[in-house]
């Protein structure tokens, strides 16, 4: 497949993934509100390794995308940058993850200037214990699924096939809702 037409694929499927919610039928069914979020352990956009156990003590927001460089997914990324200071301010970290190699993310990173976190989930198998894998013309992507985690480790708050335009408002005012709590 020419370096082109595999381009094309990647961004209908970004594409496509925004054209509809992730579709529960493609993979588990997400984990429950004050359920325990699922453990993970992978390779960050610098090449280290980020668990989730070590983000204990603070909000994550763990967001779930198709693709870097794709135009639904940049517009994602670049909200939650803009908004970075405020999630801060919230005791809260911004952690993407996607089945894109690490190298990829961290291009994407520098390319799109981000300062959080991207995460590589080749095998998708942290996608799927979150309930948010899809599969596009034979290849998985990770679905556009946001998980809120609490600073104990569970389950606090649950965004399905999010529109990217408008998610990093509506996940700092449940954030902000939560915090009060």
């Amino acid at each position: 497949m020419s370096s082109k037409l595999y381009m094309s694929v990647v961004v209908l499927a970004c594409g496509a993934a925004l054209a509809r919610p992730a579709r529960a039928a493609e993979s588990a069914a997400a984990p429950a509100v004050g359920a325990p979020a699922p453990a993970f352990d992978l390779t960050n956009n610098e090449g280290q390794k980020t668990k989730l156990a070590d983000l204990r003590g603070k909000w994550v927001v763990l967001y779930f995308y198709p693709k870097d460089f794709t135009s639904g997914c940049t517009l994602e990324a670049h909200n939650f940058q803009k908004d970075l200071a405020k999630y801060q301010a919230l005791n809260a970290v911004i952690v993407g993850v996607s089945v894109d190699s690490a190298d990829s993310h961290k291009s994407f990173c520098a390319t799109e200037k981000l300062n959080f976190k991207l995460l590589s989930d080749p095998d998708a198998a942290v996608s799927a214990a979150y309930g948010s894998v899809m599969e596009y013309q034979g290849a998985k992507l990770s679905a556009r699924n946001t998980f809120l985690i609490d600073p104990d480790g569970k389950l606090a708050k649950v965004f399905l096939g999010v529109k990217p335009a408008a998610h990093s408002e509506e996940v700092l005012a449940a954030l902000s809702g939560l915090e009060k709590h």
